[in-house]
């Protein structure tokens, strides 16, 4: 288990840094053994993590909140697994005691390509287990500083004095789902639209954090996982605080495998707004493209179309997207979006204290539940529409559900032979499904207005008696 020997240590991140910059300096007498090349690298290395040190105590960041977990908490650790490995990091799961947390583990990945090619190069594995370890170094530190839901939360720390001549370190993070593209393409387009929003708010916030500009230079859907229903950035080791230095406006050429941009160069020798553009552009390409348009309501079509060119382009930058989505937010959630047009729900009868006795029935694309029909509305007007243009759908249910934007859940099904009194839902039925499929006994004298709700006790089987029906 990384850094759960006795000898291992949690220490404060800034005491950390301090301890990793003086023995990993390159005065530090490494040994005949140790590559030039290899020095130098650790040089650079240790130069870049010095600066963004500097840069964070500049800005006093404050500790997360709650205690800082560390090696003792890891030596009770249960249920470790591994769940990810990548170029550098290797991420592991694991439950703590005593209530059994579950957390994210990372350590260095020593079969990784990262080591791997060094190795080959240098023939030094220790010295390059420690030259990659300056990426969790470098990663605790912008965690540490960089306070949004956006960004996955650091927990702590475990620095294993034990191993020698290399620190062991293994970072504790908050526990998140990786993102699956091609389940997300399934899922309703509200879930996706949350997706795009939280990384917009994101990367709003990367453009102007406390360290500065920041760029995501590996942008990729597996970089980020979900939280508890957010979208999380975890992977923060490959990113530039620093803009591109520039001599004119032939130095601001912003490079894509499909598409090149030009930006200008600032008065202060900086490419402006590079990396705020990168990762807008990266955002389009990878989120964007995939998860907007499809399935959203028609209305609200042309303003993600806006969007996705604006962003294509490179028109917009990070604060006027922002502004873009929370105005199709607003459209959304408030019901302005919907076309002023006819309503269908003066065909439907309004059954108030009935359910549903069928768990599944006929299925929509894209559905919150996959043993049936169910949708976001925003009210039972837009269900009876989406209702009337499903051939199969004979009546509907206003759940008392609700989405992430506060919207009610409805579900949509092919038949009302099996409604049964229960809770105090309503059913809207269509009226021409009741004349034609169920009489009404001689105790019941006619449906009241869609408006009025039929009480529970309402008998809606046939009857030997007189009947009498509803005309469509």
């Amino acid at each position: 288990m990384p850094g759960a020997r006795p000898a291992g240590l949690l220490v404060a991140l800034p005491a950390l840094l301090a301890l990793a910059l003086v023995s990993w300096g390159p005065w530090r007498p490494p040994g005949s053994e140790t590559p030039p090349g290899l020095l130098g690298e650790l040089g650079r290395r240790r130069r870049d993590l010095s600066r963004l040190a500097a840069a964070v105590q500049a800005q006093a960041c404050a500790a997360p909140p709650g205690r800082a977990l560390g090696c003792a908490d890891l030596e009770g650790a249960t249920g470790v697994r591994p769940l990810a490995s990548g170029i550098t990091k290797r991420v592991s799961r694991a439950l703590l005691p005593p209530a059994g947390e579950e957390v994210a583990l990372k350590a260095v990945h020593g079969a990784g390509l990262d080591v791997s090619r060094c190795v080959q190069r240098y023939g030094h594995p220790a010295g390059c287990r420690r030259l990659a370890a300056y990426k969790l170094l470098k990663e605790m530190s912008l965690l540490r500083c960089l306070d949004h839901p956006g960004v996955v939360k650091l927990r702590g720390q475990c620095y294993d004095t034990s191993v020698n001549p290399e620190m062991k370190i293994t970072t504790i993070m908050e526990l998140g789902t990786p993102l699956e593209m091609i389940h997300l393409l399934q899922t309703p387009w509200e879930k996706r639209f949350k997706i795009c929003l939280d990384l917009v708010e994101l990367l709003q916030y990367l453009a102007n954090s406390p360290l500065g500009s920041i760029a995501l230079l590996d942008f990729q859907p597996r970089q980020f996982v979900m939280v508890d229903g957010v979208l999380k950035v975890t992977d923060l080791d490959d990113i530039s605080t620093e803009e591109l230095s520039c001599q004119t406006d032939k130095d601001c050429v912003l490079e894509f495998p499909t598409k090149n941009f030009s930006l200008k160069c600032a008065v202060h020798g900086k490419c402006e707004g590079i990396n705020e553009r990168r990762n807008l552009f990266n955002a389009y390409r990878y989120f964007f493209m995939y998860l907007l348009p499809h399935a959203a309501p028609l209305v609200l079509q042309p303003i993600l179309k806006d969007i996705l060119n604006a962003t294509g382009d490179l028109r917009f930058g990070a604060n006027e997207t922002l502004r873009a989505f929370q105005k199709v937010l607003h459209l959304y959630k408030s019901g302005l979006y919907l076309q002023k047009k006819p309503s269908h729900l003066k065909e439907y009868i309004a059954l108030k204290g009935f359910r549903s006795g069928t768990v599944e029935d006929y299925r929509c694309w894209p559905s919150y539940s996959h043993l049936g029909c169910m949708l976001s509305v925003h009210n039972a007007e837009e269900a009876a529409d989406i209702c009337c243009s499903h051939s199969q759908c004979q009546h509907f249910i206003i759940t008392p559900q609700k989405t992430w934007t506060g919207r009610s859940l409805a579900l949509f099904q092919s038949s009302s032979a099996d409604l049964i009194p229960g809770n105090n839902t309503v059913v809207y039925v269509k009226r021409s499904t009741v004349s034609r499929v169920k009489p009404l006994t001689s105790s019941q004298k006619g449906y009241r207005d869609v408006r009025e709700e039929i009480p529970t006790g309402t008998n809606f089987t046939p009857s030997k008696e007189t009947t009498h029906f509803v005309s469509a």
